[in-house]
């Protein structure tokens, strides 16, 4: 069966309402517009989002976010989007904030199939103990706060228990890739696109090229078509800079 769909929207039409998605990208660098794009004409709700962050106001996630169709994130970094954190002190989403290499290893390991690990990330703080805030109430008290995490000591040292994450779906977008779903990232666009990629039980991938089988050097292709189950040929996207600073 051919793994290559006509169009993002057509890629992404299965994707239903409380549906969970791992997202690729960072700022605004290597993110699978053309599938969030697709997702947002669909109107789903009730998504719940693992990614580095949310976008901005008005481009990458922060479309859907807008749109009220995200439930919940999971991010590390959140600083750029005014609307995000509207809804979220206001109560309207349930946001889980962890250290970034954290978040990235929850992905890896999800697609190795490792249900958890320790790391010493987080240890002492409430990340491990609990407390965190994860959703307000309308009144700005806390309605649900993060539970406290297993922890256990290594060679004198104390480590933090912590969950792996598999998604429904995982939306990415490469530079390269080919019909079986091969992947090639370009420089700092690689960033979550891999680990998302494994995380996800049905991968979604848009390329900015497409080309057949055998074309792609093996040695230089950084994620292999066994985690890609769709690819779209999405040609080459807008590319937006996340804060522009100029000198005088």
């Amino acid at each position: 069966m051919s793994k290559v769909y006509a169009t993002a929207a057509d890629a992404v039409a299965d994707i239903a309402d409380g549906s969970s998605l791992a997202v690729g990208g960072f700022g605004l660098c290597g993110i699978p517009s053309a599938l969030i794009g697709g997702l947002a004409e669909r109107g789903v709700s009730g998504l719940e989002v693992f990614s580095n962050n949310c976008g901005v106001d008005d481009w990458g996630l922060g479309i859907l976010l807008s749109a009220g169709q995200i439930r919940r994130v999971t991010a590390s970094y959140v600083g750029e989007n005014k609307e995000f954190a509207r809804q979220y002190l206001s109560g309207e989403l349930e946001v889980e904030l962890t250290p970034q290499g954290t978040l990235a290893e929850r992905m890896r390991a999800g697609g190795a199939g490792i249900p958890a690990f320790y790391t010493p990330a987080g240890v002492g703080t409430p990340v491990s103990e609990g407390g965190l805030p994860w959703r307000y109430a309308a009144d700005g008290s806390v309605a649900v706060a993060s539970p406290a995490k297993e922890t256990r000591e290594f060679g004198g040292k104390t480590y933090v228990l912590e969950e792996s994450i598999v998604a429904d779906f995982a939306l990415v977008h490469a530079e390269i890739g080919d019909t079986e779903g091969n992947l090639v990232f370009n420089k700092t666009a690689m960033n979550f696109n891999p680990l998302a990629a494994m995380a996800g039980r049905v991968t979604i991938a848009q390329v900015e090229k497409l080309v057949e089988p055998g074309e792609l050097d093996p040695a230089q292709v950084h994620l292999p078509g066994v985690f890609v189950q769709r690819v779209v040929h999405a040609g080459q996207q807008d590319k937006r800079i996340e804060k522009r600073t100029v000198s005088a």
